[in-house]
């Protein structure tokens, strides 16, 4: 896959994690399709439930994106996947980091995520 293509979803992967730094549940859920689905180590969440994360203020103090790869699952399908390192603003001196697939599809000419699995990967303290 071109590095523009992994340019353009990384970019759009960057605008949900904006939207965590942020706190803003509605730029979140703007980035998601309807019928979105999650899976977390917590269970399962919708479109909802994703965005009300973000009811109270924001989760993610700064963030960035490793190592992405895309794979083009069809002409309106794309799974980007990376690793994600960050800190949370209730303890910045502990940076987590997980494995993250997104399915991003092309819904009425948008493409929206679909679909995001997160897998937790060892943590580290930074100082």
């Amino acid at each position: 896959m071109n590095s523009t293509m992994i340019e353009k979803f990384v970019a759009l992967e960057t605008a949900v994690w904006e939207a965590l730094v942020s706190g803003d549940g509605a730029a979140d859920a703007a980035m998601l399709s309807e019928d979105f689905l999650g899976v977390y180590e917590t269970g399962f969440s919708d479109r909802a439930e994703h965005a009300s994360m973000l009811d109270n203020e924001p989760i993610v103090l700064e963030y960035r994106i490793e190592d992405a790869r895309v794979r083009k699952i069809g002409d309106q399908a794309v799974l980007l996947s990376y690793l994600g390192c960050y800190t949370k603003p209730a303890n910045p001196a502990r940076e987590e980091r997980m494995y993250v697939s997104s399915l991003w599809e092309e819904v009425n000419g948008e493409w929206l995520n679909t679909f995001s699995q997160d897998t937790n990967s060892a943590c580290r303290v930074t100082m």
